[in-house]
């Protein structure tokens, strides 16, 4: 069986008495998407350094393409990093700054010219060839940065939150500039962001690190429906987590009390045991919000706090009784329909197979 492109043996990455990275294991295969996610200090830029060979991994192994990687210098390995700062030469213009690489391995002017050129137009940004790179806007001198690095073709490209200092819409354009270059050349992009939305619109697989550990790897959809356990709920979405004892359990579904009241949660596998701890997750977009009552089995009522837009989506808080905080993501124009108010009262609902038991 063919190992897959890129892996991670229970690499430990210390520095002095600190441990940035613990028994990080993790395999990618050639012509994946993955996106490296978690809060400031969780291991996810050491992880892609050590990638790159600026750092060696305290203890463990890193194998790319068969081979370990651990001792290898950054110039040994097809491995090209395209930097949050970009670290573009001010002194060259954008294509001597996308032929760099190849003038690095050799090649003969003529051929670097007609590649970068090549290169310059696949990003849409031929017309700027011979411009001088402080010209540039900041979306140009990504696309700069981008063709230096895919210019030599590599295996794997690695990507330290390339995107983090563009504006808005220009995120959105360079994510499809992105995926489409990913598909079409089948190379291997890994890929640090804080980013949540960058991540799940890019990648095939999102990796969430905490506290220098793996905490969750799977499709995007499958850590914001069924997260791994809290840490990854809190972090990823607009999560509500309660918890409390269960109180039974019937055909794949358990009954959890909990301040708020008894609530069904469906359970797969084996269920808790009666009387032990538990928490489980609903996500804001899957709560039903009324003013009255619709007879559901899960059924919560809470004061409306405040009100959160992010273009057409829209997101309330509420609270209950108790103080147990609430939200519920709805789109603007069923919010217009609700007419909400602050202090307002609304009856809240969920069914149970839309809940997901976070394991013990």
């Amino acid at each position: 069986m063919t190992e897959s492109l890129v892996v991670l043996d229970r690499v430990v990455k210390r520095f002095g008495t600190f441990t940035a990275v613990r028994e990080a294991n993790l395999t990618i295969d050639q012509g994946e998407f993955i996106a490296i996610m978690g809060p400031s200090g969780c291991g996810k830029t050491t992880t892609l350094r050590m990638l790159a060979g600026l750092e060696e991994p305290t203890e463990g192994e890193i194998r790319i393409g068969g081979k370990r990687m651990n001792t290898v210098p950054p110039h040994e390995r097809d491995t090209p990093m395209v930097w949050q700062s970009l670290a573009l030469f001010p002194f060259l213009n954008a294509r001597e700054n996308v032929e760099f690489g190849l003038k690095m391995r050799g090649v003969d002017a003529p051929t670097r010219k007609r590649r970068a050129l090549d290169w310059l137009e696949r990003l849409e940004i031929g017309q700027f060839a011979e411009r001088n790179i402080e010209t540039l806007s900041g979306g140009q001198k990504q696309r700069v940065a981008l063709a230096r690095s895919l210019i030599t073709e590599p295996q794997l490209l690695l990507l330290d939150e390339p995107l983090s200092a563009l504006d808005a819409h220009l995120v959105i354009r360079m994510q499809s500039v992105l995926t489409r270059l990913q598909r079409e050349l089948g190379i291997t992009f890994v890929y640090v962001t804080h980013s949540q939305s960058e991540a799940f619109a890019m990648a095939d697989r999102v990796v969430i690190m905490a506290q220098g550990e793996i905490a969750q790897v799977g499709k995007p959809r499958d850590i914001y429906r069924a997260p791994a356990n809290r840490f990854v709920a809190e972090f990823v979405g607009r999560n509500n987590i309660l918890s409390g004892k269960i109180a039974g359990a019937n055909a794949g579904f358990v009954r959890v009390e909990t301040p708020v009241g008894t609530l069904n949660v469906q359970a797969e596998g084996t269920a808790p045991v009666t009387g032990t701890e538990a928490s489980f997750v609903v996500a804001a977009d899957m709560v039903h919000i009324d003013r009255t009552p619709d007879g559901a089995e899960n059924a919560v009522q809470a004061s409306l706090i405040s009100e959160e837009f992010i273009g057409s989506v829209v997101t309330l808080f509420l609270e209950a009784p108790d103080g147990t905080e609430f939200k519920v993501q709805l789109q603007e124009r069923a919010l217009a329909a609700l007419e909400p108010r602050t202090g307002d009262v609304f009856h809240l609902s969920w069914k149970a197979e839309d809940a997901h038991l976070l394991p013990a």
